[in-house]
């Protein structure tokens, strides 16, 4: 069993990578100059000359997306398995310094407005209130793979732990526990049921969670993340051609950087590409909008879900190569977070 549970966290740990590196190159334009620029994006690409973040990336770099869930992670395993919203608060600022977040347009501006307060001197309790993007989303990964779907309610305190710093709203911290939620039932789901049912029933698990997330934090104006990843779902599942799914996708459900947006159409992601994280990652890349966040969250869930083994092999050594990433240890310290947990 651990070498299962190994694998499923590995999975969700590159998935994330994977998805985010994948959608690198087309982040943040509209769908029309992707398809423009691109034709079809299927490799590693690098950042396009003159993009007004990744001008300069080389292909297969990750952004702030795996960044911050390799923050999060370590802030995780710097508190021996438990998560502390202190602590995050300082990694995140720690993250920020190393990299030069706070240069240009590197920072979504929830984390960007957040992470300065921080830096003064705010409490990680006040310096959230306003954030409804999806940077609480992009990272949680880590947060689902330490946690069981037994325990809804504690996932969902990890959860808010997490984000406070950053995005302590309702709709953030619904979006994030939706992921998380799905996230830690992929990493049991039993891989001798059928492939439908197995994807109902994580998503099932995301589902309560968001219902839990979205009474926690500041409430501000926003829909129901849950309701409208359910749409998309019903999306990815009734459109024919993956051209046809994407396009609706992005313009009924949305692309941009809201958490309304980028969590549900991660979800159809996960539900088009039947949990591959190629396929997902491909899809991402292809789809315009926050394409890179997009893909990290649908990567992080289907890495989940398959397992390392559904990532071939080059994909895994070109993200290595290029980023310095350390999954393997992480993965190992999560493990063992997760299986004394079970048998507490």
């Amino acid at each position: 069993m651990n070498d299962q549970l190994r694998d499923r966290i590995l999975g969700s740990f590159y998935g994330v990578a994977l998805g985010d590196a994948m959608g690198m190159p087309s982040e943040l334009w509209p769908r029309e100059r992707v398809l423009a620029h691109f034709g079809e994006i299927t490799k590693f690409l690098p950042g396009p000359d003159g993009h007004f973040v990744v001008d300069g990336y080389v292909a297969g770099q990750v952004t702030d997306d795996t960044q911050q869930t390799l923050m999060l992670a370590g802030a995780i395993i710097a508190e021996n398995g438990q998560v502390v919203a202190e602590t995050v608060a300082k990694h995140i600022v720690a993250w920020a310094d190393r990299v030069g977040a706070s240069d240009g347009y590197f920072l979504g501006p929830s984390s960007a407005k957040a992470i300065e307060a921080l830096r003064n001197g705010a409490s990680p309790w006040e310096t959230g209130k306003t954030g409804e993007t999806n940077g609480a989303s992009m990272r949680i990964a880590s947060v689902g793979l330490l946690s069981s779907p037994r325990d809804i309610t504690l996932l969902v305190d990890r959860v808010e732990a997490s984000a406070v710093a950053s995005h302590h709203t309702d709709v953030a911290i619904s979006g994030a526990s939706l992921i998380a939620g799905v996230i830690a039932a992929a990493v049991e789901s039993p891989s001798s049921e059928p492939l439908d049912e197995r994807i109902d029933s994580v998503l099932e698990s995301g589902y309560v969670a968001a219902a839990i997330g979205f009474q926690r934090g500041e409430r501000v104006v926003a829909g129901s993340v849950a309701k409208k990843a359910m749409l998309a779902a019903r999306i990815a599942r009734s459109t024919s051609s993956d051209t046809d799914f994407l396009q609706e996708l992005y313009d009924v459900v949305g692309a941009s950087v809201a958490t309304t947006d980028s969590v549900p159409a991660a979800v159809g992601l996960f539900v088009r590409s039947g949990g591959n994280p190629v396929r997902s990652a491909y899809l991402a890349a292809n789809l315009g909008g926050d394409t890179d966040t997009i893909g990290a969250i649908a990567g992080g869930m289907c890495g989940a879900l398959s397992g390392l083994k559904s990532i071939p092999a080059h994909y895994i050594e070109i993200l290595n190569a290029v980023n310095d990433l350390g999954f393997e240890a992480i993965a190992d310290s999560f493990v063992g977070y997760r299986t004394a947990s079970a048998a507490s």
